[in-house]
């Protein structure tokens, strides 16, 4: 394992994470703020370690490894922070449920992976996955903005009805939606090429 700089963005995204969900949960001025922004330099470390990876020739198995495990972790405890905090609303327990089924994706995906090294097998991580990624950090984006707007800038969107309010709250629910589905359609095709290695 070496601490470059690409591994140190990786590894910050877990104190990050504790971080805005405590701000999440705070119930003090402009925490909505902190938990949104400290949420976009999260996102944006995901995809800049990567790059200075490539850029100066230091891509590991242990960034590799690190990288996607973080991810999970960071995505579902925000998750999870977001349904205990009620930023779905009145769909909390159906939002709840959908977390649940996405963890359950997570980890049936990780013991593949897992069984399928055992036997030499490297079960990568395809398109659908890097898109669902990308779809669930949206969501989170748009609904932690959305408390933001109507906690810290209550003077212009102090009303949870206002069309500005509505309008990212259920952008942030539309992305959250299409990354359940792909998170499922996405695991039914990582078992469908690499099942066998479980019926074997």
């Amino acid at each position: 394992m070496k601490l470059n700089l690409p591994n140190l963005l990786t590894i910050s995204r877990v104190p990050l994470m504790f971080i805005i969900v405590a701000l999440m949960c705070a119930d003090v001025q402009w925490a909505a703020t902190a938990a949104f922004w400290l949420f976009i330099v999260a996102a944006l470390s995901d995809w800049l370690d990567g790059k200075l990876a490539r850029q100066s020739g230091q891509v590991s198995t242990f960034g590799r490894f690190m990288d996607a495990v973080i991810d999970k972790v960071m995505v579902i405890g925000l998750l999870v922070a977001l349904v205990n905090g009620g930023y779905f609303g009145s769909y909390r327990i159906t939002a709840m449920m959908v977390v649940l089924c996405i963890i359950a994706r997570e980890f049936m995906i990780s013991g593949l992976r897992m069984l399928a090294a055992t036997k030499g097998i490297v079960v990568e991580a395809d398109a659908s996955g890097k898109l669902k990624t990308f779809l669930q950090l949206n969501a989170i984006g748009w609904l932690l903005g959305t408390r933001m707007l109507t906690r810290d800038h209550a003077e212009l969107f102090g009303r949870d009805d206002r069309w500005q309010v509505v309008a990212v709250h259920w952008t942030g629910v539309t992305f959250f939606v299409l990354s359940a589905i792909l998170a499922l359609t996405s695991g039914w095709t990582y078992f469908r090429k690499h099942g066998h290695v479980v019926r074997d």
